[in-house]
């Protein structure tokens, strides 16, 4: 049982030192070459698509707020129906 315990203290004891040693690494100040890489990928252009990819277009209307319930209607019909 002594030992459980000494893994759990030793556990947390490391995560806590892990959780500060992040925190003191990525706290420093960034350096002039590393601001103009932030820079340089916030002002790089996205990645066009293959010009061969397929594109799926769909022309439909969207049913209006009595043709939605009509449709949940007969949902719940044929679930019905289903589970007898």
């Amino acid at each position: 049982m002594n030992v459980l315990k000494n893994f759990e203290a030793l556990f947390v004891a490391t995560l806590g030192l892990a959780c500060a040693a992040n925190y003191v690494l990525d706290s420093g100040t960034a350096t002039a070459t590393e601001a103009q890489l932030i820079v340089a990928r916030a002002n790089a252009p996205a990645i066009a698509a293959a010009k061969d990819m397929q594109v799926v277009v769909v022309s439909a209307k969207r049913p209006s707020a009595e043709q939605k319930l009509q449709l949940l209607n007969d949902e719940r019909k044929a679930n019905a129906s289903a589970k007898i």
